[in-house]
């Protein structure tokens, strides 16, 4: 019995007392924005050749 109360206030945790301060939070968001942008302008950077040279050969 002991085990299974143990087991369930590990894995269901009713409240936590956690703080991310202003820093944290400004880094966390600047962060995952950077992974956004990153593949974004990766997938762009993957598609501009060869749509250029499509549309260079396609003006011959």
């Amino acid at each position: 019995m002991y085990k299974l109360i143990f087991f369930l206030n590990v894995l269901i945790p009713f409240f936590t007392n956690a703080y991310i301060g202003p820093g944290m939070a400004g880094g966390l968001i600047a962060s995952i924005a950077g992974i956004i942008l990153a593949f974004f302008i990766g997938l762009i950077a993957i598609l501009y050749f060869p749509i250029k040279r499509f549309l260079k050969n396609k003006k011959k």
